[in-house]
Formats: structure tokens, sequence, C-alpha cells
């Protein structure tokens, strides 16, 4: 008997563990919505090839005494109806399970994720995978792609780099490979850092974006303190801790338009016209005039990987109403430049370097794993103090043909411990999900309004979460 192979979890994902709640179990979907009914055994055969490429996702996770770690295993995976509520839990610790599962409901394939396991982008990869074999299989008629585009950059050309390579080792871990290394030479340092500024919109975790002539010059971040508290949006708890859950769908471009029009990203964009949405729907911020949002930044656009693993940091951002110009466009540009400030090359590989200094101190490589986990939730807890909402884009997505024919929407939907909003678009069409602890959706309305306004034709749809709105749907099935 051979031992089975095994690697430490990555930087990013310690927290997880920490910090995944019943409210939060840290799990997050991503869905591909086809023209046709799903058919599942189709689904099952484009799994089990999809699957032998991804050694990663055969990992479950273990609890060492000093750290977790993901060791192989011979798991199958098995598709299944959709029974469960969105981002529903995943990882158990008492049971040696896969930490992902794919689904089926009606015209969409869906693929949630543990987040200790692997990242939006790094399961993108996968989902693409998945949806291209099962699309091969459906038409069999159709010809494929015969050169996938490179003109694309972002999530969707990694995805297709990622197709490209056969097999997601266990053992890639670029944290370590980029931020454990000596430091480099001043001048290597210099040439990526200018090759990151050149290869706007690099530091985004998205592919639309102002062209690098528009962007605001980089600044350097300097740590400060929020004027005034920071707002944090309380609301009525969901009955069973599922996430509220809204999804918009419009046309990507008439927002790409108005993002550009105020000199900035899709992101920061989306940020400012939520901050004004919680602004509007709060009844008044009070003293807590500061709205701050959490935003991730894919790693890979500043160092190249095709890991599947974890590979992103996340940055904050903020705004303090009733200390200056509060209009949507003054704060999606004060948005902008402090995301591409803190967004750069320099400031990442700063921070992470860091971060994994600290990890590797020999004091707390000794403390036991409880006591870590400990730490790192109540670290999590401060931190969450000082956020009021999240915001994750991936950004634009090419799907291989015959997949892209046939996929009208990708959606993407976080488990959230406050309002978050996700995005991502494919074929023109932008979803942004929205996902919160609380039944209340008033900050939801808002932002519809707004992107209706500025003549976005926006359509919404909701899930059932409340107790009478469950019942009501059971009532309507014959």
């Amino acid at each position: 008997m051979t031992r089975r192979a095994w690697v430490r979890l990555d930087n990013a994902s310690n927290i997880f563990l920490a910090a995944r709640s019943d409210v939060d179990p840290k799990v997050f979907r991503l869905s591909a919505e086809l023209d046709h009914e799903v058919d599942p055994e189709l689904l099952q055969a484009a799994l089990e090839s999809t699957y032998e490429r991804y050694r990663l996702y055969h990992a479950v996770l273990r609890r060492g005494v000093f750290w977790y770690y993901l060791q192989d295993s011979d798991l199958h995976p098995q598709v299944s109806a959709e029974e469960t509520a969105p981002c529903a839990p995943i990882y158990q610790a008492d049971r040696r399970t896969l930490l992902f599962r794919v689904m089926h409901h009606r015209r969409r394939i869906s693929l949630e994720v543990f987040h200790a396991l692997s990242d939006g982008t790094g399961a993108l990869g996968f989902l693409t995978d998945l949806v291209g074999e099962y699309a091969r299989r459906r038409f069999p008629e159709q010809p494929e792609q015969p050169e996938r585009s490179r003109e694309e950059p972002g999530p969707a050309a990694e995805s297709e780099q990622a197709a490209e390579e056969p097999v997601h080792h266990l053992t890639t871990d670029d944290f370590v490979h980029y931020f454990r290394r000596r430091r480099r030479r001043p001048d290597a340092w210099a040439e990526r850092v200018a090759f990151s500024r050149e290869a706007a919109p690099a530091p985004l975790t998205i592919a639309e974006s102002v062209g690098a002539d528009d962007a605001p010059a980089a600044r350097e971040e300097r740590p400060t303190l929020p004027a005034t508290p920071v707002h944090r949006v309380r609301g009525t708890r969901t009955p069973d801790d599922r996430p509220r859950l809204v999804e918009l769908t419009m046309p990507v471009a008439p927002v790409l338009d108005l993002a550009r029009a105020e000199g900035a990203a899709l992101t920061m964009y989306l940020t400012a016209v939520l901050f004004e949405a919680v602004r509007r729907s709060s009844g008044g911020l009070g003293e807590a005039r500061t709205l701050a949002a959490s935003v991730p930044v894919n790693l890979r656009q500043s160092f190249p990987s095709t890991s599947a693993r974890n590979f992103f940091a996340t940055t904050r951002v903020q705004h303090t109403y009733a200390e200056g110009e509060d209009s949507l466009g003054a704060v999606c540009r004060e948005l902008e430049r402090d995301f591409r400030a803190k967004a750069s090359a320099g400031h990442l590989e700063h921070k992470l370097r860091r971060f994994l200094r600290f990890e590797r101190m020999p004091v707390l490589r000794v403390v036991p794993r409880p006591l870590k986990d400990v730490i790192l939730s109540l670290v999590n807890r401060v931190a969450n103090r000082g956020l009021t909402v999240a915001v994750s884009n991936l950004g634009r997505v090419a799907l291989p043909e015959p997949a892209a024919s046939h996929v009208h929407r990708l959606l993407f939907h976080v488990s959230a411990v406050r309002p978050q909003i996700s995005a991502v678009s494919h074929g023109g069409v932008l979803t942004i999900s929205f996902t919160s602890p609380f039944l209340e959706t008033d900050h939801v309305r808002e932002f519809a309004r707004i992107l209706t306004a500025a003549g976005v034709d926006v359509s919404v749809a909701a899930a059932r979460t409340t107790e009478q709105e469950l019942a009501e749907a059971g009532a309507a099935v014959p």
C-alpha cells in the first residue's frame, strides 16, 4: 500500500475553515443555463471525463495536529438532481467526502465548491470543461471550435488555458511559488510592475475595463481608519440560514458604457451602485457614514498561473458619505483609484509576502490547529466589522463551441455573511446575483432602479426563501 499524495492548504484557504458557519458555509456555486433540459446520463459521463483531468478535485480535507491538508482519494462524484438550497454546506469534519458537487435542475448545470478547495477562477475552468464535454456528447453533429480564441483576456482566457492543461495536480501552490522565494532583482521587479500597468485591466478580476489611457494613475495605499464607523446592514435572518438569493439579468454593453463614462472598470462601477443602493435603502446612515466593500483580486492576472487551487487576495475599498461629493460618479472614481492602487502587483506581492512570513513564524507553526482556528476566527470577526458588503466579479467568459451556442446565461452565487453581489457575463448577458443572510431586499430594489433609470433593461428573478414562499411553491406543484 502506497501513501496517498497530500498537500497543506494554501495561504488563502486556511481562513475558510475557521470562518465557516451555518450562515456562511464558504460554498460558492457556478451555473450554466442551457437551451434544453439537461440529460443526467450525459452529464454524468461528462463529469467522469472532466474529473480525470482535475486531480485536485479528487482531494478530501483532513485535519492534522498543526494544519489542515488535502489528501488524494479514490472517491467518484455522482451528479444529482438539485434538492438543497443554494450553497448548502459541503465539508463535514466527521465525514470523508469530496469538496464539490454537480447538480442539475431543468436547464441548469450547477457546480458547487467548498472554498478551501478552489477559487472562482479555478472552478470556472472545471465548469467550462464540464459543460464543454456535456455539449460535445449532446450535440455530436456540431463541429467543435477549431482553435480557441486568444483575443479575450481575463478569466475566459484562463479557462481556455486551463483546458489545454491535461491534469490539474494536487501539489501546485502558487502562493509558495511566488511569495516565498527571495525577492527578485529591483530591475526585474520594476519590469513586472510596468508590465502590469501596461496590461490593464490586469489588476482586476474582470475582462471588461476602461483603456489604460483612461485609468487614473495608481497611487500608493496608505492604511487609514474610516473617518466614521462603518455602516453594517442588518435585517431578519432567513428561517433555516439559507441565503436570500435574487438574480438580475441585463445586457452587459450598456453597463460597461456607464462604467467607462465614469473612467472605471465594471467591478468598481457595480460597487458604487451597490453603495448608493445601500445608502438609499438604509433610511439614513446616521453616524455610520462609511461604506466599505471586500473585493477579491485574481492573482493570476499579475502572477501567471494555471492552478485550479485558491490563488487570490482580498482588497478593501470604502467611501465616507457627507464628507465631499457623494454622486454616483464621484464615488465610482474614488473607488477606482483606491482599488487600482491596492490591486497593483507591487502592493499585492508586499502584502502576501508579509502574510506568508507571519504564517511561517516558528512560534505559530507549533501552535495546535484548533488554537489556530480560534485565532483565525477572531481575526475574521474583526475584519467583518469593517465591511458593509462584498463584491465579486468573474468577468467575461467565452465558452468553446458547441457549448457556447447552447448556454444562455452563466450565474455565480456565493454564500454570504453580509449582503454580497457576484457577477459574471457570457454572450453579451451580464448576471448579477445578490446573496444575503437577511430576508430584506430593499437594497436589491434600489440597485435595479439605479440601473433602470440609467437606461439598462434589467430583469429580476428571486428564489423562494421564507416558509410562506416555500409553501406557496409546493402548493403550485401539481
